[in-house]
């Protein structure tokens, strides 16, 4: 049990902050030269590269239960399908824009928590909800107009993310967070194999393996480091401070995303879209603010996870 360390756990999340969406950068970049099927595979090898040592050395349990080892199998399918789509969406559109649509993600976590899980949302919730996604459609407008449907992927990849959570959610109290994360890298790596196979007979470009050069190897590593240090951050930053305190420092990974956009790539979000990003970010923060009010009243009621895995995680 790790004791309540607030400031730690926000300098954790600001950690996550930067890293996610450099992780999602370096996606985007590998993404013009490497087929997305080699960058799924290393994504999810280089996670349990780098997760193994934590599970030997930790002890830390690690098997699961058939029944939770069969909802951690789906999880995998929506996580490999959500960075799928979010490394194809990055190929067309903006960093900035791509994680501020992605943003939408907790009002869906909303949503369905209530129709699924049968969870409480009040008016306040879910007029935030509203607003929030006017937001997110204010970012789609100008990114459609420029690329196409290539816009509504991360739409798709928020959905597929609030099933991911949902199923987390309901799976958490039976298993260990760094062990879920070894067992769903192991199973997205072994299921890439055959499907490289099925590709090449096929011809699939995206399916089909090209040796990287030196360079494309390095961006390919990256990516999967980036994505499991965001992720190891995420996890540490709850575990030493409550959700409803750290939840709300995420929504600071869309400006810092604007601003890597800007630098490497030379993307700045238009008017529009930055008025939407800020809708977003309002009402994301309002949400957080009631839910954590609702947790004080009610503090043995398990706080609802609102954070927003990215492409990077």
């Amino acid at each position: 049990m790790f004791d309540d360390k607030p400031l730690l756990g926000i300098l954790l999340m600001l950690g996550f902050c930067i890293v996610a969406p450099l992780g999602d950068a370096v996606a985007k970049l590998i993404g013009q030269s490497v087929a997305l099927g080699p960058m799924l595979l290393l994504r999810f090898a280089v996670q349990v590269v780098l997760l193994a040592p934590f599970i030997v050395l930790s002890l830390r349990p690690w098997r699961l239960s058939p029944r939770a080892l069969g909802f951690c199998a789906l999880r995998t399918g929506l996580h490999m399908a959500g960075i799928g789509l979010m490394f194809t969406a990055l190929r067309h559109m903006p960093l900035a824009d791509a994680i501020a649509i992605v943003f939408v993600l907790p009002f869906l976590n909303l949503f369905l928590g209530r129709v699924l899980l049968n969870e409480t949302v009040g008016a306040a919730r879910l007029s935030a909800c509203i607003v929030g996604f006017t937001g997110t459609l204010f970012v789609i407008q100008p990114s459609f107009a420029a690329v196409g449907w290539y816009a509504l992927l991360p739409l798709l990849v928020a959905l597929l993310f609030s099933g991911f959570m949902l199923i987390t959610r309901h799976i958490s109290q039976e298993t260990d967070p760094i062990g879920l994360q070894f067992i769903s890298g192991l199973m997205a790596t072994a299921l890439m194999l055959p499907l490289f196979a099925l590709g090449s007979a096929a011809e699939l470009t995206d399916l089909t393996w090209a040796t990287p050069n030196s360079l494309e190897w390095g961006l390919l590593l990256a990516v999967g480091a980036l994505g499991t240090l965001a992720h190891l951050l995420m996890t540490w930053s709850l575990r030493y401070a409550p959700s409803a305190t750290v939840s709300p420092i995420q929504y600071v990974e869309i400006p810092i995303a604007a601003l890597i956009g800007l630098l490497i790539f030379s993307d700045l979000p238009n008017a529009l879209a930055s008025f939407g990003m800020s809708l977003t970010i309002a009402a994301g923060l309002f949400t957080m603010f009631v839910e954590g009010a609702s947790q004080r009243r009610s503090p043995k009621e398990p706080p609802s996870p609102l954070s927003v895995p990215t492409a990077a995680e």
